[in-house]
């Protein structure tokens, strides 16, 4: 028995929901980082959040490889490879004025840093809802 998908439920389709949903989530995550004073929380929720959105980044590479995106979806995993570098370098930088300190309890959070990865996904999230219209918007191919 062969699970038959409808037409629309591409793996373009399926990648850019999900990125939508990683912006989401990274703005949460900043929420979360500002009401906790830049300290790491310990909610599961924080923890899922942010496992997927390092994960996101080799699901992101791959993605550039691996599926046939149409012109305009291509931006999708090339933004958020180029923020995820621009972080590790931005985030590394930031610490390295304060002090990397010895314990990941003792880490916290630069708020330039929160805002980076906030600004993001605000740009982030209208991305993938552009590209997920882009079907029914008259957009020259």
């Amino acid at each position: 028995m062969q699970i038959s998908f409808p037409d629309w439920l591409t793996p373009q389709f399926a990648y850019i929901v999900l990125s939508a949903v990683v912006a989401v989530l990274i703005w949460i995550e900043g929420e979360m980082l500002k009401r906790n004073a830049g300290k790491l929380p310990k909610s599961p929720l924080f923890k899922f959040s942010s496992l997927l959105d390092t994960a996101w980044f080799f699901v992101s590479t791959i993605i550039l490889y691996m599926i046939d995106l149409t012109s305009l979806a291509i931006a999708v995993p090339a933004a958020y490879g180029i923020y995820t570098v621009f972080g590790w370098i931005y985030g590394t930088r930031l610490l390295k004025r304060k002090g990397i300190p010895d314990s990941p309890k003792d880490l916290v959070i630069p708020s330039k840093y929160i805002a980076y990865s906030q600004s993001f996904a605000l740009i982030f999230l209208p991305l993938c809802l552009l590209v997920l219209a882009s079907p029914w918007l008259p957009l020259p191919s």
